[in-house]
């Protein structure tokens, strides 16, 4: 969702709160967005908001993010595949997840592989707020705000990968997929942090391939390791 590689750290929830998953998550969220959205805004712009906001979110800040998972490859089916059994030229899709400042991103990397198994030329489907700014992204958590599915800032760096489970496709299996992303992709217009999340974008890609997939309101990096443990 957000570019920058952090964490932000907080006291946690009420339990009566933590067993409401939505509950718990847009809280997550509010608390995550003050942090970028002080660092970002000048007082005369947001001066006010952010008070009122602060109040209302610090009480229930939370972080549960881990260290990176291993990365996972299997075929369409969840089998595992060694690395050694890639051939030059495979297709495939990357479900992924990174850090950011917030609670992170979750999206898709797709295309074909080298014979060491890296990625040419990777393409990117995931959503996010258009703008780089924080006040629509804080926004965002309460209306549906415009968005972008393409790539953002450090989904393909390394350093930034909390989770990911590669799956090795067909040509016909990707296509297919490809075919769905792009459609996806021209109707998702509009991002909101509980609804129309980076989340439910992967889950419905993955979705269409059969899979079965986790709540949306998991932060990226536990999504992307559910969805990868539900459906191997």
């Amino acid at each position: 969702m957000w570019p920058l590689p952090q964490i932000v750290v907080g006291a946690r929830l009420p339990n009566a709160q933590m067993r409401n998953p939505r509950l718990a998550f847009l809280f997550g969220c509010l608390c995550s967005s003050i942090s970028e959205m002080k660092r970002s805004m000048t007082l005369a712009k947001g001066h006010l908001s952010l008070l009122i906001l602060t109040a209302l979110a610090l009480p229930s800040c939370q972080s549960d993010d881990k260290p990176p998972q291993p990365r996972y490859t299997s075929n369409a089916s969840g089998a595992q595949v060694a690395k050694a059994s890639q051939r030059e030229g495979q297709y495939f899709i990357e479900f992924r997840s990174r850090y950011a400042l917030t609670y992170g991103h979750t999206y898709a990397v797709f295309g074909r592989l080298n014979k060491a198994g890296g990625m040419i030329n990777p393409q990117v489907a995931g959503l996010a707020p258009a703008s780089p700014d924080a006040a629509p992204y804080v926004l965002g958590h309460f209306i549906p705000v415009p968005a972008s599915t393409g790539a953002t800032d450090g989904d393909l760096e390394e350093a930034y990968r909390s989770a990911s489970w590669r799956i090795l496709l067909t040509e016909a299996e990707y296509n297919k997929t490809v075919a769905y992303i792009r459609d996806l992709q021209a109707k998702s217009k509009m991002w909101q942090a509980t609804v129309d999340n980076c989340n439910n974008f992967v889950g419905e890609i993955a979705s269409s391939m059969g899979y079965k997939t986790p709540s949306i309101w998991l932060r990226p990096q536990e999504f992307i390791t559910k969805l990868r443990e539900m459906n191997t």
